[in-house]
């Protein structure tokens, strides 16, 4: 009899082990068929290692990062099932989501180089990645004995406290949070532009945006420049040309603007369309039949802006015609209408600014930046625009003519919600657990929890201050607090119900 139930047991045991492998690998075959269908795959004649990392100059829209994160979580949801059934090490269990979970995304990364319907991108490998570890906190949340399982196993644990490993793991949870701050620093620089994209002044390259006006002069360097120093550039009309290396486009426009010598050694432009008027003393004129293009992209200047992530850009202009839109381009880096690095465009009276960044996606219109009553007139107006440290500062005529936006500070609030969310619900349930292994360590215990709750939010806004130029914000201080602590609280609770329940 007893053997009989021995056996049966096994068999059960059995059916659940492959009844969970199964539902991993389905929860995989869901992410496979949700990333790479149709499954045309398209294989280059050539494929370079510049190529390859090229292929990833892409960033994700706000809906996309929301879709990365939901995608993954049954993976981390399935695969902690499993690790918990074969009786595996919380820590270990963690490591093993986050590999398996990020595994999987760059490798879905990767092949999508070759799938000419999709674009691959870094911020989706932590998202996916984000999303297994969510789904895996998801399944001890909710599985109520795994749960009672870790805590017992943690107060065990923690008879005998050594101050040394729980030093460590402090310090493991104050290394996460400088991570965050990483991350949150490196979604306003520059490294995402695409070194395959020409220079054009009044269009897009497919010649669908068309914009009709004047352009004399446009000056690009990967400096950014100080009030007085625009100043300058507005009183003396060859300030610019005084930048020696960092003067990366020059170009002095009239009638014969494309001759190669007027170019010196910058990528010559050529007209596109069917240039019939091109205007003489005051500039070249551009419309929806005549524009200008870079013979080939201006991988140089990208490339050297990117490697700075800050530049600065002076253009004389005119507009012929005040209510355009569309926005009507004036001066675009771009491949077409809706992928580019940088992007001057015309919107009724409006000044319109896209900026290529992790944060503002590969069209960079994720983020507004538009500076009213440019073109209220068709007169000549020098436009000077500066970026650093996720600043872009926009003078019109004179300094007093000043705009300026903080990329950060124009994150929408339902997108912060949820990048803060990222940021701190892991924090959260780290210090929920971590405060379980220093509960019986008076030293630690008084100063751990509410340390570990406001420190984060403090440490990040600081850095962003810091780094960014960004101003305080109370409410992000606040938004961060409330996370970490929320979801230590809902953490907590839940044990203690398991505490009442047993």
């Amino acid at each position: 009899m007893n053997q009989h139930q021995n056996r049966s047991l096994t068999t059960t045991e059995i059916k659940s082990y492959l009844v969970t492998v199964v539902f991993v690998l389905v929860t995989i075959l869901v992410v496979a068929i949700a990333t790479l269908y149709p499954f045309k795959f398209s294989l280059p004649n050539s494929f370079s290692e510049f190529d390859f990392f090229s292929s990833f100059n892409n960033a994700s829209s706000f809906q996309d990062q929301v879709n990365n994160v939901l995608l993954f979580m049954p993976l981390g949801f399935s695969l902690a099932n499993l690790l918990q059934k074969l009786k595996i090490k919380i820590g270990l269990q963690i490591i093993i989501v986050l590999l398996v979970s990020a595994g999987l995304s760059s490798t879905v990364e990767v092949l999508q180089i070759f799938l000419p319907s999709r674009t691959p991108t870094p911020a989706d490998i932590f998202n996916n990645t984000f999303g297994g570890y969510l789904g895996f906190l998801c399944f001890y949340f909710w599985n109520i004995q795994s749960l009672n399982n870790i805590v017992t196993q943690i107060e065990a644990s923690t008879l005998r406290p050594s101050n040394k490993k729980i030093t460590g793991l402090i310090l493991a949870y104050f290394s996460v949070i400088l991570l965050a701050c990483i991350f949150w620093q490196s979604t306003t620089i520059l490294s995402n532009w695409d070194l395959n994209y020409p220079l054009i002044l009044g269009n897009e390259s497919t010649g669908n945006r068309p914009w009709q006006g004047y352009i004399s002069e446009v000056y690009i360097t990967d400096k950014a420049i100080t009030t007085e120093q625009a100043q300058t550039g507005f009183n003396d009309a060859n300030y610019f040309r005084g930048f020696g290396d960092s003067l990366l486009a020059n170009y002095q426009l009239n009638g014969k603007c494309c001759d190669q010598k007027q170019t010196v050694n910058l990528p010559q432009l050529l007209w596109q369309g069917k240039p019939t008027n091109i205007g003489e003393g005051k500039g070249v004129f551009l419309s929806s039949s005549q524009w200008l293009q870079t013979a080939k992209p201006v991988k140089n200047l990208s490339q050297r802006i990117s490697k700075k992530s800050e530049f600065t850009l002076s253009a004389t202009i005119a507009t012929d015609n005040l209510q355009q839109t569309g926005p009507a381009r004036i001066i675009s880096i771009s491949g077409n209408s809706l992928q580019r690095n940088l992007t001057l465009s015309q919107q009724g009276h409006s000044l319109d600014l896209r900026l290529r960044t992790p944060i503002t996606g590969e069209n960079g219109s994720d983020l507004q930046m538009i500076i009213p009553n440019v073109f209220i007139d068709n007169k000549f107006h020098q436009i000077i625009i500066t970026y650093y440290k996720s600043t872009i500062k926009v003078f019109i005529d004179k300094v007093q003519r000043y705009y300026s936006f903080n990329l950060l500070e124009l994150i929408p609030f339902n997108q912060k919600i949820f990048y803060y969310a990222l940021t701190f619900i892991p924090l959260g349930a780290g210090l929920s657990f971590l405060s379980f292994f220093t509960k019986n360590s008076v030293t630690f215990s008084k100063l751990l929890v509410p340390s570990g709750i406001l420190l984060p939010s403090i440490i990040l806004e600081a850095i962003l201050i810091g780094e960014s130029d960004k101003s305080l914000s109370w409410k992000n201080l606040l938004l961060g607090i409330l996370f970490t602590a929320g979801t230590m609280l809902i953490f907590r609770m839940r044990v203690a119900y398991l505490k009442i329940r047993s």
